[in-house]
């Protein structure tokens, strides 16, 4: 169990550090749901996916999954920064994630949960009880994430969503380059 809570918190850190970044243009209640919803069904579906698919999309993936994770939130945040820069006026807007915007986040911070589905497959764990710990861990970080993102983005004003993609950037690029 200690495995799985561990292995949980780690893959939990990335969805933690792009909720900052999402709560720091601004959170309403809806949104809090759906990243939490979003993020913990990837991060607990995607171990499922690579058991179900087999070791050949591992090896295919290899050590580029977290590359491909981390340029899908690269080009996320430079979206997100972009966007906010042509826009102008006095308050803060909640992060447009509408349609697939949300999915596409959710999916290159998980994507390097493929693998970790192999690992669960060879150690002798529940894949009921890995699965139910790793959306709750994930879903937990990510609503604290949104809550301090919110928090410091209300201090940050009008240029939050700037600041919220220059930090999915961040993210991205920590993913991509495997420090996160």
């Amino acid at each position: 169990m200690l495995a799985v809570l561990l292995v949980a918190g780690s893959l939990g850190l990335s969805n933690f550090a792009a909720s900052i970044a999402i709560g720091i243009a601004g959170v309403d209640r809806q949104l809090r749901a759906r990243v939490a919803l979003a993020f913990g069904l990837f991060e607990a579906g995607m171990p499922i996916l690579g058991l179900l698919l087999g070791r050949g999309v591992s090896h295919a993936l290899g050590s580029r999954a977290h590359i491909v994770g981390g340029a899908l939130l690269i080009a996320t945040g430079a979206f997100t920064a972009v966007q906010a820069a042509r826009t102008t006026g006095p308050a803060r807007s909640t992060l447009d994630l509408r349609g697939g915007r949300l999915l596409l986040v959710a999916a290159g911070l998980s994507i390097d949960n493929l693998i970790v589905g192999f690992a669960l497959g060879a150690y002798n764990v529940s894949i009921v009880l890995a699965v139910i710990v790793i959306a709750v861990v994930s879903a937990a970080m990510s609503l604290i994430g949104l809550e301090l993102g919110d928090r410091l983005g209300a201090q940050v004003g009008h240029n939050s969503e700037i600041l919220a993609g220059v930090v999915l950037i961040g993210v991205g690029a920590a993913i991509a380059t495997g420090l996160l």
